[in-house]
Parts: structure tokens; C-alpha cells; sequence
């Protein structure tokens, strides 16, 4: 099979983008959320952890911190047992404590607007500035790469890049920049729904036809 040209994938990678808009209208994220401060929180937390179980723990979590500083009055011991069950727990806690801190000496207690004040915060990389970036204030900034977009362009044959940085960069140059949030949304929804890692509903797939692996048979 001759080998796709920049120009074909990026008409394909078009397509998949229409495709995904018509199937997801309300994709979003499914982290519960009600402030920045909520968001970023619970994104650190979802790191090796499904958003199901963090929402469950943020409902408690959220009920007893409401601000930066609440966070760092609450005791190390307690937090690692409000946040145990979502994995990593004593690195999350120590993580979340120090970004709270850097947000009450450095912002104010105020969740800051660009990338390299929020990911100059600790337990905060790219991904999760993205995710606050993009949702709480609806700013597109980068993309959002995550286990589910990792795989799906991967699989859509639309980057052979394998680290997320690299992934990031390509998607910033195949999608339109308004578009960077919504498309990471679109992504993950799909691999919840659709795109399993491990056993794929190619047969009711909504983009099957615009998919390179489409006709591979898994023996």
C-alpha cells in the first residue's frame, strides 16, 4: 500500500473531525468540576485513574475544601485518605498540597491562565494544564493527549510520533486551532464508547471508513 501524503491525511484527518462532531455533539469533560480550582484538582487526581472514581472522591473532597488554602490547612494524613482509593494517593496528596501552596504565595489562591505558570506548578505537566486551559477557560492552547488520544491517532494513522509531547504537536498542526479542546473530547468519548484498546467495535464504528486499520482481521 502506498504510503499516505501529508495532504491526503490531513483531508482524512478533516473528514474524521466532521465525523466525530456529528457523533459527539456534547462531548466534554467528564470530570465534575465547578471552579477552576475544582478542575485542576481533580485532574491531577485522575492520572492512573479512571474520572468515575475521581468523581466520586472530589464529591467528598470538594465538600471539604473549597479554596487553595483550604487545601494546604488540611492535614497530609487526611487528605491521603480522602484521595486513597484513586491510586498513587501519598504522591497525589503531597502534589496537590505544594501546587495549592504555589497558588496561595504566587496567584493569590487563584488557578493562573497560561501554560507556563501552570505547569510551573507542581504535579501539573502539559496534559493537565490543557485540560484546566481548555475547559475552564475555554482557552486553546494545545491538546489534550491522554492514554485515549494516544492510541486513537495512533490507530487513525494520523502521527507515527509515540510520546505524547511529539503527538501534541503534530494535532496542533493537523487540527484547526479552535477545534484543539473539542477535539481531544471527541477523542476520548470515542474511545470510551467505541475504540477500546483491546477489543475495538470496528463493525459500529461511526468513522470505520476513514480508519487505516479497518479490513485487518485480529486473529
Amino acid at each position: 500500500m502506498a504510503r499516505e501524503t501529508a495532504a491526503a491525511r490531513a483531508a482524512r484527518a478533516q473528514e474524521i473531525l466532521a465525523a466525530l462532531a456529528r457523533t459527539y455533539p456534547q462531548a466534554h469533560c467528564e470530570l465534575d468540576y465547578s471552579t477552576p480550582l475544582e478542575l485542576l484538582i481533580a485532574t491531577i487526581l485522575s492520572a492512573q485513574c479512571t474520572d468515575k472514581r475521581v468523581n466520586i472522591v472530589t464529591k467528598e473532597l470538594f465538600r471539604v475544601c473549597k479554596s487553595a488554602a483550604d487545601f494546604v490547612a488540611l492535614p497530609q494524613e487526611q487528605l491521603e485518605e480522602i484521595v486513597h482509593t484513586t491510586g498513587f494517593f501519598r504522591a497525589k496528596a503531597k502534589n496537590i498540597k505544594a501546587c495549592c501552596t504555589a497558588l496561595v504565595e504566587r496567584h493569590g489562591g487563584e488557578v493562573p491562565r497560561t501554560m507556563d505558570e501552570l505547569t510551573a506548578l507542581a504535579g501539573v505537566g502539559r496534559k493537565t494544564a490543557n485540560v484546566v486551559l481548555g475547559n475552564a477557560f475555554r482557552l486553546n492552547v494545545g491538546v489534550v493527549v491522554d492514554t485515549h488520544v494516544q492510541r486513537l491517532t495512533a490507530r487513525l494513522g494520523l502521527t507515527r510520533e509515540t510520546t505524547p509531547e511529539k503527538i501534541e504537536q503534530d494535532m496542533m498542526r493537523l487540527v484547526p486551532c479552535e477545534q484543539w479542546a473539542v477535539f481531544s473530547h471527541w477523542l476520548i468519548w470515542h474511545g470510551r464508547r467505541r475504540c477500546d484498546a483491546r477489543k475495538p467495535d470496528c463493525a459500529q464504528c461511526e468513522i470505520a471508513t476513514l480508519c487505516p486499520r479497518v479490513g485487518v482481521k485480529q486473529k
